[in-house]
């Protein structure tokens, strides 16, 4: 791929991203457990590990954290976010470079949302310096398994449809 062709499209992809992290401010999630979120920005992450390489997708988590935190929290928030994000996105890479015929898109993202807890519980224990923190780690596994689907399952169908466009492609 060209690389003026790869800068924008990685540039389209990081503003989706950031306007589903906000959009994804504005839903209310109907769970008492903070912490819960949907992970939309995740079915950007998803396309860019489908169609784009490894180091293409480290940067777009890097720069969509750095941004959305900028957007709407600050250093605290960029550390929670950025260390679930790299551990997620590492795990899904994985999974999708070596493991793909095994793992569906679904799969793939329900582990990826897991991973993305798990960074996050490591961060608060590290900032709390406590580690009963990780008591807390069977609710987010739980919805880290229905937000994981959903984001795989949205993922998924837009997979597909790019995938009809050659958008990605030379």
């Amino acid at each position: 791929m060209k690389t003026t062709k790869k800068l924008v499209l990685l540039s389209l992809m990081l503003s989706q991203a950031l306007v589903l992290s906000i959009v994804e401010s504005w839903i209310p999630v109907p769970v008492p457990v903070p912490g819960v979120k949907l992970g939309l920005a995740n079915i950007v992450t998803m396309v860019i590990i489908a169609f784009m390489g490894t180091a293409d997708t480290i940067i777009l988590v890097i720069l969509r954290c750095l941004l959305s935190s900028m957007f709407s929290g600050g250093i605290s928030v960029f550390l929670f976010s950025v260390s679930g994000g790299l551990l997620s996105a590492v795990v899904m890479l994985v999974l999708h470079k070596k493991f793909s015929k095994i793992f569906s898109v679904v799969g793939i993202s329900i582990a990826g949302a897991i991973s993305h807890n798990i960074g996050q519980i490591m961060v608060a224990s590290v900032i709390m310096k406590e580690v009963s923190v990780f008591g807390y780690l069977p609710v987010l596994f739980i919805s880290g398994i229905i937000t994981g689907c959903f984001v795989g399952l949205c993922s998924s169908f837009l997979i597909k449809a790019l995938q009809k466009t050659n958008i990605f492609n030379n």
